[in-house]
């Protein structure tokens, strides 16, 4: 267990104080290998909490300055590169093991970003890794109009986890690509073209898929993605209607509600948005409607816990498909369940996937039913990489890795002890507004104070990241106004450094409030 070089108040205190005899935490802490020796960076201030040990030795780094990179990243890269550019003085990654990054001066970050969610078992994973080098000196590249094996065993072992009838797979390069190849299918299926995707979604950067998008940070001032329709997003926290049992979640929010149990009125009346949608905004037959299980981007946003399956049932009455975005929820993330729609008891006439399907190499997936699939054969689709051999190892090898980590299991138990304990953090805060999501797909909520539940401003959000990384972890940020911060890291994280974390974050969120 780590310790807190100086006394922390409240909460922070009580964690230095705590065992960490469990036996899930040493069960977890096995499937992680997360024992790892401390760093060689001294942190210039010696009041901040210390991280838990790690074995492992990142090679020294002897490569381009830290003022030449920023300098061809002015130059050479495109602007966007810089706009994106986390942080006032920014991370210069140089290695990573398991759930750790080092940068170039050889400090060490716990990582509860992820890549963007996106390394799903680990950093540089040693079964994975070995996956990766025996495909290496075998076959690289060739492309699926030949039959090779690797490409074959994946999609069989990708569709067992699948149930009846969604079994039909065609490999992407990412997340974008299978969202815009799911717009194609389902247009080419029902003959319709209106789309219909929640408020504060993302469903990718392509000319198509910004039209599902809703999220005004990531639209460009140009046509794209016709005939898309955006709707309310159910969110029962800062949505009009909201309450506190509403969502499948170990945490529930601040708000009061006098729904008997079984019944949701928020459910009703964000259905009811939806039917005025139908009436108004598009025509009497659609061709889909996309949502994310929990949206990521959008900051883990939650929806009460019937609406997606209502939802469903109004769009297959107006002939549409339903189609669950996994990119972030998938494999395994939301703890309960490997697919995030499995949380929702639906089964979705169409699953688009990427980020963790590789643990961070290029892939995509879009899985559906042998109906569907037969419509994307009225003309020729080819895609030069999609599911080449070095991906389909990488991937086989995440699936495998997933079950003989227990990964999953590790998600929904360490996840379930995060937001439990973050939850004690928000009834501390006036600007913790609420605590969102399931396993390790969270959203913590920003707010100038409970009662009003508006964002905080962008400054303050990026003031408390910026102590969060200089105290030595890494999260992100989301929301349709920036508000939330996004923790979604390597599902081999340890309740040791949920610990280390969480006494991170009261000091972080302690120091902005008392200069506040």
């Amino acid at each position: 267990m780590y310790k807190a070089i100086s006394s922390l108040s409240g909460r922070c205190a009580a964690l230095t104080r705590g065992s960490c005899s469990r036996p899930c935490l040493a069960y977890f802490h096995r499937a992680s290998g997360a024992l790892c020796q401390k760093s060689a960076f001294k942190p210039p201030s010696t009041d901040v909490p210390e991280m838990p040990p790690c074995n492992f030795s990142p090679e020294k780094y002897t490569g381009m300055s830290k003022d030449r990179m920023i300098e061809i990243r002015r130059q050479n890269c495109n602007p966007m590169t810089m706009k994106v550019t986390y942080y006032k003085k920014p991370v210069f990654i140089h290695q990573g093991y398991m759930q750790w990054l080092w940068d170039v001066d050889g400090r060490r970050y716990l990582d509860l970003f992820a890549g963007v969610a996106t390394v799903s078992v680990g950093h540089c994973h040693p079964k994975v890794t070995a996956a990766a080098e025996q495909q290496l000196k075998k076959l690289w590249h060739t492309t699926n109009i030949y039959v090779y094996p690797t490409l074959h065993e994946y999609c069989e072992k990708l569709a067992s986890h699948f149930p009846d009838p969604l079994k039909v797979i065609y490999l992407t390069n990412s997340g974008s690509e299978s969202n815009d190849l799911a717009i194609l299918m389902a247009r080419l299926h029902t003959g319709n073209n209106d789309i219909i995707t929640l408020r504060g979604s993302y469903h990718g950067g392509s000319p198509q898929t910004i039209g599902l998008t809703s999220n005004a940070a990531y639209k460009y001032p140009v046509a794209s993605g016709f005939d898309s329709t955006n709707t309310m997003c159910p969110d029962v926290f800062r949505g009009p209607w909201g309450g506190s049992h509403c969502r499948d979640s170990p945490v529930q929010t601040i708000r009061e509600c006098t729904c008997a149990q079984g019944h949701c009125m928020a459910n009703e009346q964000y259905i009811a948005q939806l039917k005025e949608t139908f009436a108004t905004s598009v025509p009497n037959r659609i061709a889909a409607f996309f949502g994310e299980p929990i949206q990521g981007v959008g900051g883990a946003v939650q929806y009460p816990k019937n609406y997606l399956k209502d939802a469903y049932k109004l769009v297959r009455e107006r002939g549409g498909i339903c189609v669950a975005d996994e990119v972030q929820t998938g494999f395994g993330r939301t703890g309960s369940h490997f697919w995030g729609f499995q949380g929702h008891d639906v089964i979705p006439d169409m699953v688009t996937m990427a980020k963790g399907i590789g643990n961070g190499f290029p892939m995509g997936a879009v899985v559906t039913t042998p109906e569907i699939a037969a419509s994307f054969v009225k003309a020729s689709h080819f895609n030069t990489f999609g599911g080449n051999p070095l991906a389909c190892a990488v991937a086989s090898s995440v699936l495998d890795t997933i079950r003989e980590d227990s990964t999953q299991h590790n998600s929904l138990h360490v996840g379930t002890y995060l937001m439990t304990q973050m939850a004690e953090l928000r009834d501390k805060y006036e600007i913790i507004g609420d605590v969102c999501g399931k396993g390790l797909q969270i959203g913590v909520e920003m707010v100038k104070d409970k009662g009003s539940r508006e964002p905080l401003p962008p400054e303050a959000m990026s003031e408390i990241l910026e102590d969060i990384k200089d105290m030595g972890v890494l999260i992100g940020k989301g929301g349709v106004y920036g508000q939330t911060f996004r923790i979604q890291p390597p599902m081999c994280i340890t309740r040791e450094d949920v610990d280390f974390f969480l006494a991170v974050f009261n000091k972080a969120i302690s120091g902005y409030t008392d200069r506040k």
